[in-house]
Formats: C-alpha cells, sequence, structure tokens
C-alpha cells in the first residue's frame, strides 16, 4: 500500500523548483501574445456554402401540412406510449 502521508511530508520538505518563480510571468507572456492569423479561403468557402445551402431552402415552397387534433387525456390518442407500442390506435 502507498504510504500518502509519507509522500506528503517528503513533497512539503522538498525545495521549491526555481522554475516556477517565473512561471507566471511566462504563461501570462505567452496568452498576451497575439495569436498567428488562420482565415484562409477554406473558411470563405464554407461560409459561402452554407450561406447557399440556407437560401435555397428557405426558397423551396412546401405544401402545407395539416396538423391533427390532439387530446392527451382522450381514448384516441395517436401519441399515447400504449399507441405506440402497440402500433395500433
Amino acid at each position: 500500500m502507498y504510504d500518502i502521508d509519507g509522500a506528503l511530508s517528503r513533497l512539503a520538505q522538498a525545495p521549491v523548483p526555481p522554475a516556477l518563480d517565473t512561471l507566471e510571468a511566462r504563461v501570462l507572456a505567452r496568452i498576451s501574445a497575439a495569436p498567428p492569423s488562420r482565415t484562409g479561403v477554406g473558411v470563405g468557402v464554407i461560409t459561402v456554402a452554407a450561406l447557399a445551402i440556407g437560401m435555397a431552402s428557405a426558397g423551396i415552397p412546401v405544401a402545407a401540412g395539416t396538423a391533427a387534433p390532439l387530446s392527451p387525456l382522450g381514448p384516441s390518442s395517436p401519441l399515447a406510449p400504449s399507441t405506440l407500442l402497440a402500433g395500433m390506435p
């Protein structure tokens, strides 16, 4: 079995590595550095394709659907679990 108390006490007695003194400054400098620009032709092509698909799908006429009356407490509910499991109304 691993002695966690002994390991923690050895860790507490160990000297702090000197590299930890500048760790925060290095992390913040890396975060504040400007990221490289990665926009290319691929992003533009995907954007134009998505726009074209959206405009095409909005322009296609669709026949109007008819709504079936639902009565959740009535005997003929097409969405009742017993109706869905049995496969017949």
